[in-house]
């Protein structure tokens, strides 16, 4: 692994990417600790840790990287653009206009990108406006005059927009996703809290808690990597004047397709009502009966989102995967499974396969993200690090680490390196 990393740095194009994506987290990093104007960060951070919002907030400011707490101009991270990729992936689905563009090749995917830019400034408005108005109604934004407002929602949204571009920049310069690096570097940010809190408990709840994290780690790496490979045989063709040979090859199916998706879908949809209870005070009603019926660590909120993940890991499976578009692609290029013919038997077969490969990827799915609240639930102590560094976390991490080293790797064997994965 040492060595690897040392071949990796020996490349200058290589070097000089990962110096770019270094320099893209300082900057990152420095936007996270620069407070909005008009704000007291002292006062937000006490509203968040002593007014039983903690639950509500907590996701939010773990993918901002602790920016929340300090109400900094990046506070609200870059989850607006992770919520407007992903509507409009599901939209593509129901919009026939955007399948088409889907369809286009790179011209269609730089009009739907274009369209999610404009969709995320949106949503951080939106979102700017719901923080201030909440922490407006629990007393700490009390003097918030039009001018001030109007200041606070406009610096938040142009933080959400700087970040989604510095993200786009690590993408087309740097090394690996640049969203999914610059939620990588958030959530690693809390890391030291998280092991500091882990370093002063006493010894034998420290070392079961250690157990459990590493066994979740070595789980995590381990369905991430697991996959289903379909063997593909490709018939000799003419093409022009030329014969082009038959092959082998196969298709991956992971078991974990969905990725981590399906648990913020989940996480996402549960936090809805006790964010609305929140927010409607004592006019909660309906939402607050939702709210106290599914509240935080009981065996229903476990039952209730691991069921979520379940259901949400089939539906965006099937959004992503499409097994007739797959099978007519194989068909035109022809390439057949062995046994099964062309077609809609080929079809029928990859759908019969990725239905039985889902269900232990979303029971895994359910497990990870759900284990912290079991695990707290009978050692109240593991807060301190799960609170942090939770199931939903190590799922990230561990995914963008493996992406990213497959990426570095790919440009190491190009250069004739051996690889971190070899």
């Amino acid at each position: 692994m040492l060595s690897a990393l040392l071949n990796a740095l020996k490349s200058p194009d290589l070097r000089k990417k990962i110096a770019f994506t270094a320099f893209i987290f300082v900057i990152y990093r420095f936007g996270s600790y620069v407070p909005v104007p008009g704000v007291n960060p002292d006062q937000i951070k006490e509203a968040i840790q002593n007014r039983g919002t903690t639950n509500i907030l907590s996701f939010l400011n773990l993918f901002a990287g602790g920016a929340l707490t300090r109400f900094a101009v990046f506070a609200l991270g870059i989850m607006p653009y992770i919520t407007a990729s992903i509507i409009l992936q599901l939209m593509t689905v129901v919009i026939p206009k955007l399948e088409e563009l889907q369809k286009e090749g790179e011209a269609g995917q730089q009009k739907i990108t274009q369209y999610t830019r404009y969709f995320t400034v949106v949503l951080a408005v939106i979102q700017s406006l719901a923080y201030v108005l909440y922490f407006k109604s629990q007393g700490v934004l009390p003097d918030v005059s039009w001018g001030r407002f109007y200041l606070i929602v406009v610096s938040l949204t142009a933080g959400t927009t700087l970040v989604m571009w510095l993200g786009e920049l690590i993408t087309q310069r740097g090394v690996g996703n640049g969203i999914s690096l610059i939620i990588f570097g958030s959530i690693v940010a809390s890391l030291p809290s998280a092991l500091r809190g882990w370093v002063q408990l006493e010894p034998v709840t420290a070392v079961t808690i250690g157990v459990i994290a590493a066994a979740v780690l070595v789980g995590v790496v381990f369905m991430n990597e697991g996959q289903r490979r379909i063997p593909i045989q490709y018939a000799r063709r003419v093409v022009g004047r030329r014969m082009t040979s038959g092959g082998t090859t196969y298709m991956p199916l992971r078991v974990n397709m969905a990725g981590v998706i399906p648990v913020i879908f989940a996480s996402s949809l549960v936090i809805f009502f006790p964010t609305v209870a929140e927010l409607l005070g004592r006019n909660g009603g309906f939402f607050k009966d939702v709210s106290d019926f599914l509240s935080p660590g009981s065996w229903y909120y476990i039952m209730f989102q691991g069921l979520l993940i379940i259901l949400f890991t089939y539906f965006y499976t099937a959004v992503i995967f499409n097994p007739i578009e797959q099978a007519d692609n194989l068909k035109k290029y022809g390439g057949f499974v062995p046994g099964v013919r062309p077609g809609r038997p080929t079809a029928v077969y990859l759908d019969r396969v990725i239905k039985r490969l889902t269900l232990p990827g979303a029971v895994y799915l359910a497990l990870v993200a759900e284990l912290p609240n079991i695990v707290f639930r009978y050692l109240p102590e593991s807060n301190v690090f799960f609170g942090v560094f939770g199931g939903t976390s190590i799922l990230i991490v561990v995914g963008v680490a493996l992406d990213t080293m497959r990426q570095v790797e790919s440009q190491m064997m190009m250069r004739q390196y051996e690889g971190f994965l070899r």
